[in-house]
């Protein structure tokens, strides 16, 4: 009988003694004679490996009782198996308490399964205690060991001495050693002695060659990542599906799509087209470099989407701004029955947010309830909870927003602003400032977005002294440079106001005046006031700005401009300006929400049933089309 086989039967033979031992229907001692007739030693650690691949918590605790009862716990292999299950469980004040259990003598496997498991749990500086009372109490360490005490190391002193023992052990030419050792010295920004211990090694397989470029990626060093590939692939050395996805990731941040289409020619070559992580690689890649159309080519190709695939292609979509495409897709992966995870709220909150996709956010904000994905280790998940209180604010419902806010334990300077520009963007000028006052109170800084909210409020609310002071105050008492957004700001609230020569005055002034926003946020405020003298100066201003900087908004503006206070010819002009410039507007876009999902139209657009059903419904009730109306 193969291997294979051997496994196979005994994984069958495993499955039915458990299924006995699991039973609902045998009482506790019923259950301990069943176990003590069928289970051994090998089959207890077998279990216990399944338990920790699959995080089975609850099976684990009650094998493990039912070991201690049956005398298993005096067994080296028996400790070390259920320190692995615990680790894996995320539980290590019970992996602990296995590991001190005074019944068993702690040998290296314990010790190195113990270090492994703090490593493996974000604790390295504990995994590292654990290796300094190994060597204290005479337990030396081998080859298993130095991969995680490497990685656990905190200082760089101590990964030194660790190099220096390697060399008295004779590991220092060890595979797996070596690669934990190249990447903690890149880790610590060292390259010279990462370099150092890579070309001395006799052998360099293709995993130390991934650590040397996922190492030098980690420090942001992508360029020098990109040189050790291709050096990897002169030597002649195959690169591996980890391979692949590392070095897709990095043309990922370099936005370098053509290195990326290489690479996707070496994955068609290589077979490892049918890999999941190689594909959702590729549509990371695509999306991030803002070729959704191949990102979407390679998501269909997937036989077996996993959650990372649909990551990949929302987070694609969110990334090339298409936000109705964002929402579709998580509205096919709810339907595909996969669950979302943080990083599918992360990407989805934004798009709900442009949209106003009040119930989409409701949704998503029960989901992480009842989930608990609004926290973590360290308790409250800042950047998740913040793109919850933006979703509220942008669509309006400030209370709610308000309550995440005030559920939030550790604020950070973002959750602050986004409730400032939350009640400034509508209209609650008070609030706004309010809010600002609370946070100074709180100790916490205000930074250059948090004066674009105060200043926006000012602007709506038509608070003009404060909106002065404000401006005058920032740089003196809070040293925050005003940029092109805090003036523009105020001369929208100057403009609001009517007092649109101070405004005009204010924006010849600016040290930053050459600026398209600054000048349309004041031709906005002369079509508002019907100021079309002035309006006409400042469009001279803009047009004589950057020809390819000057958009359909402007020319409409003006044209609208000249036809409120009646002056048609020169709003015609402007009209036939636009169009010897080649200037096309943009066509309007709206968008409903119902129950079944988010409908988006743009101007002109019959191809919605739903569209067409709304306006026979409308047409219904007295309202006329303006097909009818131009016909008429």
């Amino acid at each position: 009988m193969n291997q294979m086989s051997k496994k196979t039967v005994l994984s069958k033979i495993i499955g039915k003694k458990h299924h006995l031992f699991s039973s609902p229907f045998l009482s506790l001692p019923s259950r301990l004679l069943v176990f003590q007739m069928h289970y051994d030693v090998a089959t207890c650690n077998f279990l216990l490996q399944s338990y920790a691949n699959h995080k089975n918590l609850p099976e684990g605790k009650q094998l493990h009782s039912v070991m201690i009862t049956s005398g298993f716990m005096h067994l080296p292999s028996s400790i070390t198996s259920l320190i692995n299950m615990y680790s894996k469980c995320n539980q290590m004040e019970q992996a602990v308490l296995v590991f001190h259990d005074p019944y068993h003598e702690r040998n290296v496997f314990a010790y190195n399964a113990i270090i492994a498991g703090f490593v493996a749990n974000r604790l390295p500086a504990n995994g590292f205690q654990f290796y300094k009372r190994m060597r204290a109490v005479g337990v030396m360490p081998d080859k298993f060991t130095f991969p995680c005490v490497v990685r656990a190391c905190c200082e760089f002193m101590e990964v030194r001495k660790i190099h220096g023992c390697l060399f008295k052990l004779g590991l220092e030419l060890d595979m797996f050693v070596s690669s934990a050792l190249v990447n903690t010295y890149l880790k610590f920004d060292l390259m010279e002695n990462a370099k150092k211990v890579f070309e001395e090694l006799p052998v360099r397989d293709v995993v130390l060659w991934n650590a040397m470029i996922n190492g030098y990626a980690q420090i942001g060093h992508l360029n020098k990542a990109v040189v050790v590939f291709k050096k990897m692939g002169e030597e002649g050395i195959s690169p591996c599906r980890f391979t692949i996805t590392g070095i897709l990731s990095i043309f990922s941040l370099m936005g370098d799509v053509n290195n990326g289409r290489a690479i996707h020619g070496i994955v068609t070559k290589m077979g490892y087209s049918s890999c999941v992580a190689v594909s959702n690689a590729l549509i990371d890649m695509y999306g991030k470099c803002k070729h959704i159309e191949d990102a979407l080519v390679i998501f269909e190709m997937i036989n077996e989407k996993d959650l990372f695939s649909w990551n990949s292609i929302i987070s694609a979509h969110e990334q090339c701004v298409d936000h109705d495409g964002t929402l579709r897709f998580f509205d096919k992966m709810l339907a595909s029955r996969v669950l979302p995870d943080v990083i599918t709220i992360t990407a989805v909150l934004p798009a709900c947010s442009y949209f106003a996709a009040l119930m989409h956010g409701r949704e998503i904000h029960g989901y992480m309830t009842v989930n608990g994905l609004g926290k973590n280790e360290d308790g409250d998940d800042v950047l998740l909870n913040n793109a919850v209180m933006d979703m509220y604010a942008k669509c309006g419902c400030l209370k709610n927003a308000h309550r995440v806010f005030d559920r939030t334990s550790n604020k950070d300077v973002a959750s602050w602003n986004i409730m400032i520009m939350g009640y400034a963007m509508h209209g609650y000028g008070q609030e706004a400032l309010d809010m600002f006052h609370h946070m100074r109170e709180a100790q916490i800084k205000p930074d250059a977005i948090t004066f674009v909210g105060v200043l926006s409020a000012c602007s709506h609310a038509g608070f003009l002294r404060q909106g002065r002071s404000f401006l005058a105050r920032m740089e003196l008492e809070f040293g925050v440079v005003p940029t092109i957004e805090h003036y523009t700001c105020i001369i929208d609230m100057l403009g609001r106001a009517g007092h649109l020569g101070e405004a005009y005055e204010l924006a010849e002034r600016i040290p930053l005046q050459d600026n398209l926003v600054l000048w349309m946020a004041l031709l906005g405020a002369c079509r508002l006031h019907g100021n079309a003298d002035l309006g006409k100066v400042v469009g001279e201003k803009i047009m004589r700005l950057e020809p390819k900087h000057c958009g359909s908004g402007s020319y409409v503006l003006m044209s609208s401009m000249y036809g409120v206070v009646g002056r048609y010819e020169e709003a015609l002009q402007v009209r036939r300006m636009m169009k010897e410039q080649n200037v096309k507007k943009t066509p309007g876009c709206s968008w409903i929400e119902l129950k079944d999902g988010l409908y988006v139209f743009s101007m002109g657009d019959r191809t919605h049933p739903e569209l067409n059903a709304l306006i026979h419904c409308l047409c219904g009730i007295g309202y006329l089309h303006d097909e009818v109306m131009n016909s008429a």
